[in-house]
Parts: structure tokens; C-alpha cells; sequence
């Protein structure tokens, strides 16, 4: 889950479990999705692991993440011991190798019923907008038209999202289909510097004050709607820093 998710997706191979949870929850607190997420979710097919999971932070198991390729291989728990063990006597410079190697030890996976991954046509429909409140009034409509609970439940999440995160996110995701990286890296590292600051707003304080502190989970957002947030102030977390502007060389990028 988030930084935790950061150090490992981005590796060439990426072994789920039946006790795997990925989650980008970041904008729970009043952040953003960051260590290169805006790179990795918005390639993805669709709007599902890019739009959907940064704005909703919602939580993928071990067999949802191969079946929508953030992992490469998916095995039980019980075998990632002798996995392990047996990769540490594999001497090899031949990546070809680790490839047959972990095919052994790979099982099929397959999403249960209940897996958002059978609603991608929904997902896509609500959350192929372009901008967050036309995401909302999507997911409105859906739910006065068939009263889907899915439809319930997700609209609440972004509900009780922070407005300039939610803005500022989606503005991220998009930037980083078209960017590298390296270029991901760099902005989401600006736009951190600029949350931990309060420069523009504390919801990052009050968001871990109200959820990981206090746990009263009742925090005042500031902007506390969507239409109080200014195109400025979205515009102020990914305009330039006025000194370490993070300078990244990933030639393989």
C-alpha cells in the first residue's frame, strides 16, 4: 500500500498472493497518489486502475491485481517460503531464466464475483470524464436511474474525498498517461513539497489528524466542496519550485 506499493511496482516482476492488498489510500489523508503512480495506474487499460483507484483509493486482492496486469505472477502464500529459498540458489545473469523459474511456481487466478473488475463497462462510464464533477454527476445518475449499490458506495467515497485532492489526483493521472517516469517522479515529488508545506492547504494535517491520530474520522476539508476549489489553486501544485526542483536521469524510462 502506497510507498510500500512504490518501492515494488515498479520492478520487472511482481508476484501476488491470496494475501495481497494494493491500495493507493493516500487521498483518504489529503495527499495524492504518488511514488510514480500517476505513471503505473494510468497505463492500465481504461479508466479502472487509473481514475477509479486514485480518486476511490479502494483496495485490490492478490488475484485483481494479475487480472488487470499490476502484478505479473500470482502464487499461494504458502509457496512464497520455498520460492524464495529456491530463487536465492538461481545464479543467473539471464533474465530468461527467472522467467521459467517463476512460471513454475505461477497458479491462475481469477477475480471473485463480487470484484469490481466484472463492472468495468460501469467504471469505465462513470469515470471517463473529464473532470471530477462530471464523475460525480455520472455516478448520480446511475444511481437514481438503477439504484446500484456500487454506484452508492463509490459516489460516497468521493463524497468524503477531499475536494483539492480529488482535483489535483485527477489532474496527476492524466498528466502521467502522456509523461515518463521520470517526468511522474519529478511533478508528483513538486506536488508533495508542496502538501507537506501548507502552502496552498492543510488538508494533509488535518486528514492524518482525523484518520490516523485522533481516528474521529471527521475532517474539515479546506476547500471543503468542489466548487470552492479554484482552477489556481490546482494550478499551484504542479507549478515549479523555487529552489530543489527534483532533477531525475532514468535513461531506461
Amino acid at each position: 500500500m502506497g510507498g510500500g506499493a512504490g518501492i515494488s511496482i515498479h520492478g520487472a516482476y511482481r508476484i501476488a498472493t491470496n494475501k495481497t492488498v494494493f491500495a493507493m489510500p493516500e487521498i483518504h489523508i489529503g495527499f495524492h497518489p504518488d511514488v510514480g503512480s500517476s505513471y503505473y495506474l494510468s497505463r492500465l487499460p481504461g479508466h479502472f486502475s487509473s481514475e477509479y483507484l486514485a480518486l476511490t483509493g479502494d483496495t485490490l486482492s492478490g488475484e485483481e491485481m494479475f487480472a488487470c496486469g499490476l502484478a505479473t505472477h500470482y502464487s499461494t502464500a504458502a509457496r512464497v517460503s520455498s520460492m524464495e529459498e529456491q530463487l536465492g540458489m538461481l545464479i543467473t545473469v539471464d533474465f530468461s531464466d527467472i522467467r521459467t523459474f517463476l512460471a513454475k511456481y505461477a497458479n491462475y487466478a481469477f477475480p471473485s464475483e463480487k470484484s469490481v473488475l466484472h463492472r468495468l463497462e460501469m467504471v469505465n462510464k462513470c469515470f471517463g470524464h473529464g473532470t471530477v464533477e462530471e464523475i460525480e454527476n455520472a455516478l448520480e445518475n446511475e444511481t437514481v436511474k438503477s439504484n446500484d449499490e456500487w454506484c452508492i458506495s463509490t459516489l460516497k467515497k468521493l463524497k468524503e474525498a477531499p475536494p483539492l485532492s480529488l482535483k489535483i489526483s485527477f489532474r496527476s493521472i492524466q498528466e502521467g498517461r502522456y509523461q515518463a517516469l521520470s517526468q511522474c517522479l519529478a511533478r508528483e515529488y513538486r506536488m508533495t513539497v508542496k502538501a507537506i508545506s501548507r502552502q496552498i492547504s492543510g488538508d494533509l494535517c488535518e486528514g492524518i489528524r482525523s484518520r490516523l491520530v485522533d481516528k474521529c474520522f471527521a475532517p474539515k476539508w479546506d476547500p471543503p466542496c468542489l466548487e470552492q476549489v479554484s482552477q489556481d489553486m490546482v494550478n499551484a501544485y504542479f507549478s515549479p519550485l523555487p529552489t530543489n526542483e527534483l532533477d531525475l536521469e532514468l535513461p531506461c524510462c
